[in-house]
């Protein structure tokens, strides 16, 4: 491993809804630690792994909880958010202070995660195409899908956070991005807009589209 903030590998980590964003996670809201977050980065850019690892250690939990929740498997999460991190360190001077240092770490995880899922989207397009063209789906690959069904199915705890992980995965990437960050994370409306690199409205109507249709996919359990 890079960092020692990775010697983990993540175990432990749960990958229910409710409990996604761990409560000693800090916020960075007060003025101390925010000194704290900035002593430690002028500490990374200097080449401080140690600054560096404690940074990871402060964000790696809340930073997975919102790419699980992006991509629905625990594996990819994990692996996108040490990708993140690697990618973090290596781009640490051109962060300029001008944002905070988790809305620009999350603005290359949320960004990382999107081109994830869009090359999962294309790489499932081909392998249904060609299995179409074959006469149908093959053993080997309805087998993998089957099995990855039955995978989320056991990581979920009930039937509720189930279905609202279905709701969730019918959204697009980017409306899916937004809830996440705002109803799960706790993100407002300017922070998120900054890690988009959109205007607050665009937001707002994105978030406004994607809870009609989550109320919508989950009528029977909200009415």
């Amino acid at each position: 491993m890079l960092f020692k903030g990775f010697s983990s590998n993540f175990t432990g980590m749960d990958n229910s809804l409710s409990d996604t964003v761990s409560n000693d996670i800090p916020s960075d809201c007060s003025s101390e630690s925010l000194e704290d977050v900035l002593s430690l980065v002028q500490r990374a850019k200097s080449g401080d792994l140690t600054a560096f690892d404690s940074l990871i250690i402060r964000y790696r939990q809340r930073l997975y909880a919102v790419l699980y929740n992006m991509t629905m498997n625990s594996e990819d999460a994990a692996d996108l958010t040490q990708e993140t991190f690697v990618k973090a360190f290596r781009s640490l001077a051109k962060f300029r202070e001008q944002s905070s240092f988790y809305t620009w770490l999350y603005r290359i995880g949320v960004n990382l995660t999107l081109t994830h899922l869009k090359r999962r989207k294309i790489r499932k397009f081909f392998s249904f195409d060609q299995a179409s063209e074959d006469g149908g789906m093959s053993k080997d690959l309805e087998a993998v899908s089957t099995t990855t069904v039955t995978s989320v199915k056991k990581a979920l705890n009930n039937e509720l956070h189930e279905k609202l992980n279905e709701a969730l995965s019918k959204l697009s990437d980017k409306h899916r991005t937004i809830v996440v960050l705002f109803e799960i994370d706790g993100l407002g409306h300017k922070e998120i807009a900054n890690i988009m690199k959109c205007t607050e409205g665009t937001v707002r109507s994105r978030l406004f589209y994607a809870k009609q249709q989550l109320q919508s996919y989950l009528s029977e359990y909200i009415n």
